[in-house]
């Protein structure tokens, strides 16, 4: 069967189980794959299936959805098994497999695979899971111990089959498939066909349906690929910052779903960036004028679905961002394909999380290039880059503006207040500043990380006590400072230099007037001068840093416990009054 189609059948029309359909239309998912839309239909009929296919053309979804409409849930027996080569492949299928059966009640998905306690498999067996996820060799030891049965499984499915036999799996997937009735369905899926392959194919299947995905796969060099590991880090953050020091003229960021096109967008307006979403619940003459104000740079941003940006050209488009990674290759170069478009140069940037890691890899394979690994831009870069930015707008706007009503204005404020010049255009960059600082963070050093640590000689591998479990600080506050704890910490992806770069500019003080800074896993103390005016206080309790606010609370020092509940204001220590309305900032660094 060929892959060309001149349009993918949308999933509503492929007969699958209406919670099937519901889950996946909840998803935002528009068209399935070509390996989806040639599978599901066989599938269905219960005929098997040997599909060559490579990693990551979305196979999980086209042997899952049809067999799971498929599943007796009365039935409380094992009836469908998938079997990976790999655990993390095990673990990701059955993960995958939940969220399609999410309206399926009384279906349970089980995922065994080796390196986990056979006890712990043993009592989730207990529950009579009808959905298997498992390695050969693990699965193989639950069938000899006795406590899985296979006599009423009706269908199997063989995941990168080629992979299994490379890693010596192939006698124990035959014996498993010994194991299974006559009249199961099975469904086999490689990335090629060795010898040995064909071999179990020909004596286990019957009558299969054969798929082949060509990989028309080939990218242009003018287009230089990068990618970034998701971390700590949230996605959101990481592609502000980098849209923050990136000189880009057009740019199209590419998401799985409608929805995330919409929120992405929307998220994007709020930091300020000109952006609008592409995707297909939008109208043929919605999307041709949200292009057109793309092409006249009205937005710089797109956000799109893959079938949203179908035969997408805009000259403009310097950047793509895939902020979720494609679910096989050619959808990657079709994607990247929107930019460095007639001998242009253009620029590519691929988010994966560790998981993903292997379509990394198949598509570093399938586009014979290595993708570069891209590290964020620093606050100092971020910094340097609108300071760039402001002068740039300086020099534009004396040019091209009328600024004579301006300069009376500062010339009668200057004549009344003796004021210098030189403050007065300080004091006006401050005030236009604010929400995009100018000024590099200098941020304290925090505990440096566990490996700089052993390169510099620390081998005292001692469990230390800290913080959070013991109840007391590692340090004594410094004096003329109180220690305040703010609710956000390293999950979040918050660094030292987030912190300080807030609060310096929130409450007007210096990175020298900002004491010890202490990361935990949900929190993070501070050091800062005694007598916080209430009007800082309340303002610092309100900015958000790494998508949390920091609800900052006053700590008693000898209580800097996980479980302390942040108070709803400063303690009357903390408490100054102030007659003016701005915050005394002398006052507070004073105490």
């Amino acid at each position: 069967m060929s892959t060309e189609q001149s349009a993918l059948p949308p999933f509503s029309s492929l007969g699958l189980a209406a919670p099937i359909l519901k889950a996946v239309q909840e998803a935002g998912y528009e068209t399935p794959s070509p390996i989806q839309a040639q599978s599901i239909a066989p599938l269905l009929e219960g005929r098997d299936l040997l599909g060559q296919a490579q990693t990551g053309t979305g196979k999980t979804a086209a042997f899952s959805l049809p067999l799971l409409s498929r599943i007796d849930i009365k039935l409380k027996v094992p009836q469908l098994l998938v079997l990976a080569p790999t655990r993390e492949l095990a673990i990701q299928v059955s993960e995958a497999i939940q969220s399609y059966a999410r309206h399926l009640k009384g279906l349970h998905v089980l995922p065994i695979y080796g390196g986990q306690s056979m006890g712990i498999q043993l009592r989730q067996l207990q529950r009579h899971p009808q959905v298997i996820v498992g390695t050969p060799g693990r699965v193989l030891d639950h069938i000899r111990r006795g406590t899985l049965k296979l006599n009423q499984l009706s269908a199997l499915v063989l995941d990168e089959a080629d992979e299994m036999l490379r890693m010596g799996f192939i006698d124990d997937v035959e014996t498993i498939l010994k194991e299974t009735p006559e009249q199961r369905q099975v469904a086999l899926f490689s990335a090629t066909m060795p010898g040995p392959i064909h071999r179990v194919a020909k004596r286990y299947l019957k009558s299969p349906v054969e798929i082949r995905i060509e990989s028309k796969t080939s990218t242009v060099d003018t287009i230089n690929q990068r990618y970034w590991q998701v971390t700590g880090t949230h996605k959101l953050d990481a592609l502000t910052r980098i849209l923050e020091v990136e000189n880009f003229d057009g740019m199209i960021i590419f998401v799985r779903t409608k929805n995330a096109t919409v929120e992405l967008a929307e998220k994007l307006e709020a930091r300020g960036y000109s952006s609008a979403a592409l995707n297909g619940d939008m109208n043929q003459s919605l999307r041709e004028k949200t292009v057109e104000r793309m092409k006249k740079g009205k937005i710089d941003i797109l956000i799109a679905t893959d079938v949203a940006a179908r035969g997408l050209d805009i000259e403009r488009m310097s950047h793509v961002v895939n902020y979720d990674i494609p679910y096989d290759t050619e959808s990657y170069v079709h994607r990247i394909g929107r930019t460095g478009r007639a001998g242009r140069k253009g620029e590519a940037i691929l988010f994966i999380s560790p998981r993903e890691k292997r379509m990394l890899f198949a598509i570093e394979k399938a586009t014979r290039q290595t993708i570069a690994k891209m590290q964020l831009p620093s606050s100092e870069e971020i910094a340097d880059k609108r300071v760039m930015q402001f002068t740039q707008q300086l020099s534009e706007t004396i040019e091209s503006q009328d600024l004579s009503f301006f300069q009376r204005v500062l010339s009668a404020y200057q004549q009344e207040h003796d004021a210098d010049p030189m403050d007065i255009a300080a004091a006006l960059a401050y005030l236009v500043q604010k929400s995009r600082p100018l000024q590099p963070v200098i941020h304290t050093e925090s505990r440096p990380a566990r490996n700089e640590r052993q390169a510099s000689g620390d081998r005292d591998d001692r469990p230390r006590r800290s913080p959070r479990r013991s109840g007391q600080p590692t340090t004594t506050t410094e004096a003329g400072k109180q220690t305040y704890r703010v609710e956000v910490g390293r999950e979040h992806g918050v660094e030292v230099k987030n912190l300080v770069g807030a609060i310096a500019n929130e409450a007007g003080l210096t990175s020298q007037d900002i004491g010890r800074i202490s990361l935990q896993d949900d929190y993070s103390t501070v050091d800062l001068p005694e007598g916080m005016p209430k009007d800082i206080f309340q303002q610092l309790r309100k900015v958000w840093v790494c998508n949390k606010q920091l609800q900052i609370s006053l700590v008693n020092d000898a209580n800097v416990s996980h479980s302390d509940r942040p108070s709803k204001r400063p303690s009357r220590r903390a408490r100054v009054r102030s007659k003016t309305k701005k915050p005394n900032i002398r006052q507070f660094k004073k105490g």
